[in-house]
């Protein structure tokens, strides 16, 4: 029998039991929807996670400043100030730009109504650095200094719309003791991992301003635009030595986008295996029931494969017919598994508001590893029936 005659033997075969075929089609759809389900969601949200530096770029450089215990005993304690930081690009003609911030949590008001947030005192390179788009009015600028002056962000302005029900832009929020105007409204801002604060729910005023409202408005962190191709470890210890120069007791922590790119694509790969093998195994009980179901089937059919083989019928040709319908099943039951772990995937972006993206690889794996089980598991019952005596397969009932 050549091979069209065995995949025109294996659908009638199928067909003509129904419900076994289809509880073991069930088994290997749920196994493969599984796998592509689960490592598509996995790619999905490394692709979330990642959009912040397609918008952002990767020539950002994170520095934290944070005090050095054992060095604070040997020097006195110092801060940087504005100046300093400003100054930083003296160190390294890689540095572009400098984008420093301070942050409070001063109490906050709004006609009367206290309104959680964070205080961010900014400067003008602020908000060009970390992408922030302005929806109404005009960002900090640098002509602002000490004013009082301040940006509110997108969650904070419709909640200060809910408690006046009219447009806060122009109108004055209470910061401490202190009437700050709102000259500008921040667009809707995804958050990233190089702003300690969400923009959303912040208030930013004049970095200045934020000095004389608070003896804590230290200068904590700051946000580096490099040059394209820059030498980060030669970069990091040029600021490092500048920053040992003014304040010796201060420990430095840099965060850049290519090491984040670069971590975060290290979890991804562990991430998109761990769940594969979690989908796995439920591909892997699909194939044991395909198994279960063909030794079922080579039972009921006996006599059948005992007329073939007395007729003529070679051992390899009940091999090759048993273990079409195994892979038969198998690629139904991939298809249909590929198609409904694309549509849960699809689900999952659209609950969680994410981008959707058909990716290459998982439903290639899930449908590849379903036909891989369907042979696997269905070579030993097909290899059983082929082993049958036929004297005995005619005598069975």
């Amino acid at each position: 029998m050549n091979l069209i005659a065995h995949i025109k033997e294996a659908f009638l075969n199928l067909s003509s039991a129904k419900l076994r075929s289809s509880l073991a089609l069930l088994g290997i759809l749920v196994g493969t929807a599984s796998v592509v389900a689960m490592v598509s969601g996995g790619e999905l949200a490394t692709n979330e996670a990642l959009k912040q530096f397609k918008t952002l770029g990767t020539n950002l450089l994170s520095v934290t400043v944070n005090e050095n215990q054992e060095d604070d005993r040997k020097h006195a304690r110092s801060d940087l100030s504005l100046t300093q930081i400003l100054a930083l690009d003296s160190a390294d003609k890689n540095i572009l730009t400098i984008a420093p911030y301070t942050q409070l949590y001063n109490p906050i008001q709004y006609n009367g109504h206290a309104i959680s947030g964070t205080i961010l005192g900014v400067t003008d390179k602020f908000a060009k650095v970390v992408n922030i788009n302005v929806s109404q009015g005009r960002s900090i600028s640098a002509f602002d200094d000490h004013a009082l002056f301040c940006m509110v962000g997108h969650k904070l302005y419709d909640e200060m719309k809910k408690i006046s029900f009219e447009d806060p832009l122009g109108k004055q929020v209470q910061i401490g003791q202190n009437f700050f105007t709102v000259v500008g409204i921040a667009e809707n801002w995804p958050e990233n991992s190089f702003v300690y604060a969400n923009i959303d729910n912040s208030v930013l005023i004049p970095i200045l301003t934020s000095s004389a409202l608070s003896q804590y408005a230290t200068i904590n962190n700051f946000i580096l635009k490099l040059a394209p191709n820059a030498d980060l470890e030669k970069l990091n210890t040029h600021i490092s030595d500048y920053v040992k120069q003014y304040a010796p007791s201060k420990h430095l922590f840099f965060r850049s986008a290519k090491e984040l790119i670069s971590s975060m694509g290290k979890q991804s790969q562990i991430l998109t295996v761990f769940l594969g093998l979690i989908g796995g195994i439920s591909l892997l009980v699909g194939g044991i029931g395909v198994m279960n179901i063909m030794l079922v089937s080579i039972v009921e059919r006996r006599r059948e494969i005992g007329i073939r083989l007395a007729v003529g019928a070679r051992r390899k040709d009940i091999r090759y017919l048993f273990l079409v319908e195994a892979v038969m099943l198998s690629l139904i039951g991939g298809t249909l598994g590929v198609v409904i772990g694309i549509l849960i995937a699809y689900i999952i972006t659209l609950v969680w508001h994410w981008e959707f993206i058909l990716f290459f690889w998982p439903p290639v794996i899930g449908f590849s590893v379903s036909v891989a089980i369907g042979i696997f598991f269905g070579f030993y019952p097909a290899y059983q029936a082929s082993r049958l005596d036929p004297i005995v397969a005619l005598r069975s009932d």
